[in-house]
This record gives structure tokens, C-alpha cells and sequence, in this order.
């Protein structure tokens, strides 16, 4: 049995904090830990908490920049074949390929494909559209979006115990720590 398959009856152990610096001070001891499957949810930004979990790489830059590359490449090649290839026009001695009068239908294809990548790209990679998440059954979760703040820690994560975990959540003396059913 594989270590990233999670345990059956739990999907994850939620400890709820009043103040933004436990958050980060809990977040940041589970990484030291070892814990890696773990998501902090709070009703603003904290960029603490990014650094915390160490969620400071993503692939939007290289999904981005494939899309745009992809774009431009795709505009310049259907203006080619258009022009040189499937209706080759000879108009006052101009040649097929023109770059010069290619380059703004290109920029445009590597706009609108760098754009939509972008997009796509964000919710593949939030997960989204998500209409159900497991954090959503434990009562306490609607006052994130408030004045709460939460760390929850999966049992899928190799070091996850449910005994150990809830012992390491109790020394940054949280609010409440709720088992989370899947």
C-alpha cells in the first residue's frame, strides 16, 4: 500500500486559529516537520503563509509562457501556409512570406493563446471548478471567510497520524483542532 493513499474514515485533521501570526507559526513548524500535504485557508491574503507552507514555485509562469510561444509559432505558421502555400497571390511582385506584414497577426495569436492558457492553466491548477471539498463538513469552516483562520493537515501526507498529528496541532494551542470526514 502506497503512503499517499489516504486513510479510510479521515480525510485530514483542521486546526482553527484567531490570529494570523499562529497560523503562520503553525504552518511554518508542520513544514519544519516534515508535513507536506497541508493547506492553510484564512479570509485574506497572508503572504507569511505562502512562505510558510512553501508554495513560493508554480508552473503559471512556464504555462503561460508555453501558450504564448505556442501562439505565436501557430499565428506565424497559418499566415505561411495561407499565403506561400494553399493561395499564393503574386501582388505587384510581393513575395509569399512577408514577415514584416505577418508580425501583428502573430503578436495577436501570442496574445490570445498566452491569455487563455492563463486562464485554463488557473484552474487546472486551483482544482477548479471544485463544488464539494472535504473541509466544507467541519462547522466551524464558514468562519474562514470572517475572522478565522485554519490549518489542515491531510492524512494522505506520508507522516500523517491521527494521534501524533493532533498532538503536534495541540502545542500551538489552537482554538479548536476537528477531524475532517472526507
Amino acid at each position: 500500500m502506497s503512503a499517499t493513499v489516504a486513510r479510510p474514515g479521515i480525510w485530514g485533521l483542521m486546526a482553527e486559529f484567531d490570529q494570523p501570526a499562529d497560523l503562520v507559526r503553525a504552518c511554518r513548524a508542520a513544514r519544519e516537520a516534515g508535513y507536506r500535504r497541508m493547506d492553510a485557508y484564512t479570509p485574506f491574503p497572508i503572504e507569511a503563509v505562502f512562505e510558510a507552507l512553501g508554495l513560493h514555485r508554480n508552473a503559471m509562469p512556464a504555462i503561460v509562457l508555453g501558450g504564448g510561444i505556442l501562439g505565436g509559432v501557430g499565428g506565424l505558421s497559418l499566415q505561411y501556409w495561407a499565403s506561400a502555400i494553399a493561395y499564393p497571390l503574386n501582388i505587384g511582385g510581393k513575395p509569399f512570406f512577408s514577415l514584416p506584414a505577418f508580425i501583428p497577426i502573430t503578436f495577436e495569436c501570442a496574445i490570445l493563446l498566452a491569455a487563455l492558457s492563463c486562464v485554463f492553466g488557473m484552474l487546472a491548477l486551483n482544482g477548479l471548478p471544485m463544488p464539494y471539498h472535504p473541509v466544507f463538513n467541519v462547522p466551524s469552516f464558514a468562519l474562514a471567510s470572517r475572522d478565522r483562520f485554519f490549518l489542515c493537515i491531510e492524512s494522505r501526507d506520508p507522516r500523517f497520524d491521527r494521534e501524533g498529528t493532533r498532538k503536534f496541532l495541540e502545542q500551538f494551542a489552537p482554538r479548536s483542532i476537528s477531524e475532517v470526514e472526507p
